[in-house]
């Protein structure tokens, strides 16, 4: 780094001009002086006898001075400067500006050879910002040496160079590195850029933004060049993979879903969603569906309490702040953007077909004591390929975005029109989503002292949706899974459409049939809610959900003196969302059967508003930089307000003809109605910011939050943080090395708060239905009483966090941020079981779990340009550890999912555990022979652990050592949540062509892989099953297939199982070319852009399911993600 001098020389030279000389003249010229100099310590003066006047007499006396002293009273006052070039004094006139000219010194007229091959050709010059203005202490370098110079404050430098052919490297931290060519130049004006992702880039914080230099918490963001053109329909796939502490898990792939997000880990057995803010406007996580990626300008995570704590009681799970894009001065720009494309799933499972579901029937039917179900397996064929049937290989998906926007110095605006339409890859006719979105914001500026604006966006959603997904209780995915192969698609067999059970006696409802007249297939053998995933399509058209969403907010600012600014911002989000359905009068199988058809409509109300007044002041005082920022906020979401009502008996067979109009008797009309608590929330907040000289930084935060939450004890929570921050880089200390830039070292602690649980939880709500008998009457008499104990001392759910980090830019273009952070919540809020004799028919809230969270992160950034390439490289790494380190007194843990048939759930929360984290069996593999199971002896009993078992069956291990397997042989067999996040994203551009590459993955989590249904013996299998057990020595990990399973091979959750989730995707590659400005410009046009992208190309995985990014962790028909080939164009005029 460099300090700014005026003239940075060599060592040697400043050695020369700090030696110690004593001498005495009496009017004597500078010539003799000079002279004496040259001739008693070898002291060389080079100058021009037409430049400088030696002629000057002078009169002097020095003892023990240094020679730079004597110099400066001997020339200095005479008009003469000098410099110190390879151990030679040049002299020059000093000229009107106070600098010396030195050109003439070293001509070839005035200088020997081997003083002009020592000292080179003089260079002077100036080094400036994109916007002109001066960078001081900028380094110049000639390439391949050690001689280099620092600018000064002016900017200005100075530096003789070889020859011509010399190159400057010019470096600056936050800017990035220029190499110019000298030639014949001998003064050069020089322009650097900042670096992409420079310390003067701006990020935001939260009622305000910082410096990226001077920052101390834990903040990530993802700017829109990194997404721009990129296909997603929902914000939470952008943040997926692109940045470091955050898992972001799919909940489901039909088109438009949203994604689980959380940061940092899961922070309580509550409520984990983190806190998503607008443009100021807080929005719960369902409603950020309603924007669109390109009215995004930046999304910030705030990760850590220190940079979190502004929000106090609602950011324990995290904060994430997105902000859209304003108008700027200038003239009006359009702009727009669009691709089409087309979606196919990425993969398909590996089922049996009809020979093989038949050859397998049979050998579990007879294995369970039973005959024969198929004669001829191989006459069956292939049979249905069921997955075939309903996916669709060439699902449709557009977007299409047009934007104006442009402005003066007194005004700015933006709008914004979009319409997506995404078909979805399964069951088409009923999987599709349509979103149409609109923004506007505009600022004005009519005077120096105020400032106001707006900013408003509306969107309306369709979705049609397969319903019940992720799940085997029917829905076509479900049903394509486990349908047995050997029945039809539809019946084109009249003498089998003549039969039950496609004729139904009078007054039945009908099977279903399809356009043509056909019957949709029944099976024979698979029933209850697996049905022909066609029949349940045609059952369920026309119905989809809605959704209304406005979120707006306007404010506006005075600044009354320098400095100060005083804000006030109101802020409102409103939803109005439904559903639409109608059930036909429909037979699918003997289970699933509706004998009356009826139409649906709800809706839901919802509206929330916000008021912030602000006052934030800054001021530098010689270096030392503050702010300041007090603020006061409330908050409210009103009641939600939901209504609908139900028809039943139209007299219609189909939606398009079902309404509400038709006159149908009152008892078929069914209203209702529900009104939620309104949740209230007043907060008082203060920030301070302090540096000096951007190297020693120290930020303070505290805020006070009252909720209506909680009683009267604890209504108020205060939640302050503070961190610190140090730049040794810019310690004079500090070794000057072109390894390493810039490097910050910061620190922070806080606390955060969390009060999402549900209204009014501290009081004893009274609840009927408790009726009782008096005397000896058979008469009850209506009853009321407590539902649970109140508790005035419920309080907070508080999670801290200690964060250290370290940011660094090394080589001048590689950028680092390594991480650690611990995090404790304690106080999370659980419902702790009562005895019986207390009375109550619920448990109350309590303060009575804690869990902890460890991580690490790593995020890497390297951008440069190489001749007309330009290359780019960002990468994240992040490691999570969690685990439950408290809860209630005598809970041991708690239960949480369950999977159809699978005895005692499949995972349990327990202290010591990660959250969430599969329990069950363990087995070491496959009884071979009936002498395998007769030595599993127990060591404690000497007899046989498992008698009943036969060869085939699983070994389990018995866990406690009772010797017999039981309940309590349960065990902790692997997490659910990942311990790894990571992604990378690389580009390259050459000329006008450019290349993206970005992938994702995650690993250390198990998935449950559940695609079987259990409790229907005649399912359909995975090719898994081909593998099973036959006889000794046939295998070792597939159990036998029995009607009768004894050993509870299949009812267990055992690691039978249980496999990796680990995995790493090629999310996108996309290939662009943007037209030459000077062909395009002749037109009217400023850009214009064609690209193509893959999505979701190749995955490497060894999980056998649909997809390992699946949320939970456990897949039971998980609705895929899609392959997706898209062309698109950005166009700007």
């Amino acid at each position: 780094m460099i300090s700014g001098m005026a003239y940075s020389s060599p060592l040697k030279a400043q050695d020369i001009l700090n030696k110690t000389y004593s001498l005495s003249f009496n009017n004597a010229t500078l010539q003799e002086v000079l002279t004496y100099f040259q001739k008693n310590h070898d002291v060389k003066f080079i100058y021009s006898k037409n430049s400088v006047n030696l002629s000057q007499r002078v009169s002097v006396n020095f003892v023990d001075q240094p020679l730079r002293n004597v110099l400066d009273q001997l020339l200095k006052k005479n008009g003469i400067d000098y410099e110190v070039l390879k151990n030679r004094i040049i002299l020059g006139k000093l000229t009107a500006t106070g600098t010396g000219d030195f050109k003439a010194a070293i001509s070839a007229e005035n200088a020997d050879a081997a003083d002009q091959q020592e000292l080179g050709i003089p260079i002077t010059g100036k080094v400036v910002d994109e916007k002109g203005l001066p960078l001081p202490g900028v380094t110049i370098v000639e390439k391949g040496t050690t001689n280099g110079v620092n600018t000064d404050i002016n900017g200005n430098f100075k530096l003789s160079v070889s020859d011509k052919n010399a190159v400057l490297v010019v470096s600056f931290i936050g800017y990035r590195k220029t190499e110019v060519a000298v030639g014949d130049q001998t003064s050069i004006s020089i322009s650097l850029s900042e670096n992409i992702s420079g310390l003067n880039e701006v990020v935001v914080v939260g009622y305000g933004t910082q410096k990226k230099s001077v920052t101390t918490g834990s903040i990530s963001g993802v700017s829109a060049r990194e997404f721009e053109d990129q296909p997603v329909t929902r914000i939470e796939q952008i943040l997926q993979g692109r940045t470091s502490g955050l898992t972001i898990t799919t909940n489901d792939g039909q088109p438009g879903d949203g994604a689980t997000v959380r940061v940092r880990g899961v922070t309580t057995f509550n409520n984990n969603d983190p806190l998503w803010v607008v443009d100021g406007v807080v929005v719960d996580n369902g409603g950020i569906s309603y924007l669109n990626q390109s009215d995004i300008e930046s999304i910030e995570v705030l990760k850590d309490a220190a940079s979190s704590a502004i929000y106090g009681t609602r950011a324990a799970a995290g904060v994430i702040l997105v902000t859209t894009k304003k108008g700027k001065a200038g003239r009006t720009q359009i702009n727009y953007s669009g691709y089409v494309g087309t979606s196919a799933p990425a993969r398909k499972l590996d089922l049996l077909d009809a020979t093989q579901y038949a050859t397998l029937r049979n050998e579990s039917s007879v294995a369970g004591g039973k005959g024969i179900l198929f004669p001829d397996p191989a006459s069956l064929g292939k049979g249905t390929d069921w997955q075939s049937v309903i996916f669709n290989k060439g699902a449709k998906q557009q977007n299409h975005e047009l934007s104006v926007a442009g402005g003066t110095d007194k005004s700015t605006y933006y709008t914004s029109f979009g319409y997506l339409q995404q078909d979805g890859i399964v069951a088409t006719d009923i999987s599709k989503y349509k979103r149409i979105n609109f923004r506007t914001n505009s600022t004005f500026k009519p005077s120096k002292y105020v400032n106001f604006g707006e900013n408003i966006g509306y969107t309306y959603n369709k979705s049609i949706g397969l319903g019940n997904t992720n799940s085997v209780f029917g829905g076509p995915l479900s049903s394509a899974i486990n349908l047995d192969p050997t029945t039809p698609v539809i019946i084109t067999d009249p003498t089998v459409a003549a039969k039950a059970p496609y004729i139904r006696n009078a007054g039945d409802p009908p099977a279903l049939q399809n356009a043509q007249g056909y019957y949709y297939g029944i099976s024979n053998y698979v029933g209850q809610e697996i049905t022909n995933p066609l029949a349940y399509i045609q059952k369920q058209l026309g119905n989809h959900s809605w959704a209304h969403n406005i979120v707006g907010n306007a404010y506006m600012e005075i600044n009354p003196i320098k400095g100060l600014a005083i804000r006030s911002t109101v802020g409102t989000k409103m939803a109005f969302y439904g559903d639409e359905s109608f059930t036909p009068v429909y037979f699918l199988n003997a289970s699933t059967i509706g004998s009356r058809n009826n139409y649906n409509r709800d809706q839901t109300r919802v509206f929330s508003w916000n008021l912030e007044n602000t006052a934030s002041y800054t001021r530098s005082i010689n270096q030392h930089n503050i702010t300041v920022l007090l603020g006061q906020g409330a908050y409210v979401d009103a009641a939600t307000i939901a209504s609908g009502v139900t028809e039943y008996g139209l007299p219609v067979t189909n939606y398009n003809d079902a309404s509400l109009n038709f006159a149908i008797p009152a008892i078929d009309r069914i209203g209702y109605g529900s009104e939620g608590q309104p949740h209230h929330l007043s907060s008082l907040f203060a920030r301070l910011n302090y540096d000096y000289q951007e190297k020693y930084i120290i930020q303070g935060i505290v805020r006070r939050d009252g909720s209506s939450r909680f009683g009267s004890n604890f209504k108020y929570g205060t939640f302050p943080s503070v961190s610190v921050g140090w730049v040794p880089s810019k310690e004079s200390f500090w070794p000057k090395t072109e390894a390493i830039d810039f490097v910050k070292l910061r620190g922070g602690y806080g606390v955060v708060g969390n009060d999402a649980i549900r209204d009014n939880a501290f009081l004893s709500t009274i609840g009927g239905g408790r009726n009782y008998s008096f005397g000896t009457g058979d008469t009850y008499i209506s009853g009321y009483s407590p539902n649970a104990p109140s508790n005035p001392n419920l309080k907070w759910e508080q999670t801290s966090q200690t964060n250290i980090g370290l940011d660094a830019i090394l080589f001048h273009d590689f950028n680092l941020t390594l991480e650690w952070y611990k995090k404790k919540t304690t106080g999370i809020l659980q419902q702790p079981s009562l005895p019986f004799y207390i009375g109550a028919i619920d448990n109350p809230y309590a303060n009575i779990g804690d869990m902890e969270n460890n991580g690490q992160e790593l995020q890497l950034g390297y951008h440069k340009k190489v001749g007309e390439f330009n290359l780019g490289f960002d990468g994240n790494v992040s490691h999570l550890s969690n685990k439950v380190t408290r809860l209630a007194p005598g809970q041991d843990y708690l239960n949480g999912a369950g999977v159809q048939n699978i005895q005692g759930g499949v995972t349990r929360s327990q202290v010591g555990y990660a959250y969430g984290s599969f329990y069950g069996y363990e087995n070491t593999g496959i009884f071979q022979t009936q002498a395998d199971v007769n030595n599993y002896i127990s060591p404690k009993t000497g007899l046989p652990i498992q008698p009943n078992a036969k060869p085939g069956d699983f070994r389990w291990v018995d866990t406690d050592g009772d010797g017999t397997i039981s309940d309590k042989d349960r065990k902790f067999i692997g997490k659910s949540l990942p311990s790894w996040q990571f992604g990378f994203t690389a580009t390259a551009a050459y000329k006008n062509f450019d290349v993206v590459v970005f992938a994702q993955g995650q690993a250390g989590n198990k998935i449950f892989q559940g695609l079987h249904r259990l409790d229907i013996l005649t399912a359909n299998y995975t090719t898994a099953a081909l593998n099973r057990w036959t006889g000794p020595g046939t295998s070792n990990t597939y159990p036998r297939l029995t009607d009768k399973d004894d050993n509870s091979n299949f009812g267990y959750n055992s690691n039978f199982y249980l496999q990796s989730g680990n995995y790493l995707r090629i999310k996108t590659l996309q290939l662009g070319y943007t037209f030459d400005k000077n062909l395009i410009n002749k037109i009217g046009l400023q850009k214009v852009r064609i690209y193509a992208t893959g999505q979701n190309l190749l995955t490497f995985t060894k999980y056998t399911g649909y997809d390992p990014d699946i949320s939970g962790s456990i897949d039971q028909g998980f609705y895929p993600q899609a392959r997706t080939f898209l062309v698109g164009l950005s166009v700007g005029f």
